[in-house]
């Protein structure tokens, strides 16, 4: 086995391994035994081998990581933060402080208001939070 071979062998190795610990940290190294098995085509000198690869992999966290983290990991709200949070529904019961029926999305949920107001039924709230099942809510002011 010639030495780009095992430098291949290697990087898919990482690249295995980013796949089962997703956290950009073996890609880096992937990424520097693959071009390291390129340099390997030109140089046979293998411990030039071993600080080209060591020098590619400090540059790879350095300059790649950062860049790589920035375009995957996206601002986006999830679960019941993304979906509800900040919308609007309509009161299907009257809300008050200890009581309430929200719908939205065509559920049925408990609601509450933030406030201690009384919301009556039929008026349109804004969901400002949720604690476990239960949504609380503000008036929605009509324009």
């Amino acid at each position: 086995m010639t030495v780009w071979q095992f430098l291949c062998i290697i990087g898919v190795a990482f690249v295995i391994l980013e796949m089962f610990t997703p956290s950009m940290f073996f890609l880096n190294f992937a990424l520097a035994s693959f071009l390291t098995a390129v340099v390997s085509l030109y140089i046979v000198n293998k411990f030039a081998l071993v600080l080209v690869f060591v020098v590619l992999s400090f540059l790879s966290f350095v300059f790649l990581r950062p860049v790589i983290l920035r375009r995957t990991s996206k601002e986006t709200e999830t679960g019941i933060s993304g979906k509800y949070i900040g919308q609007i529904a309509k009161a299907a019961e009257e809300i008050s402080e200890f009581k309430g029926v929200i719908t939205i999305y065509g559920e049925r949920w408990e609601a509450r208001t933030s406030d201690g107001s009384v919301i009556p039924q039929g008026a349109e709230v804004k969901i400002e939070r949720n604690e476990s099942l239960i949504m609380y809510v503000t008036k929605l002011e009509q324009q």
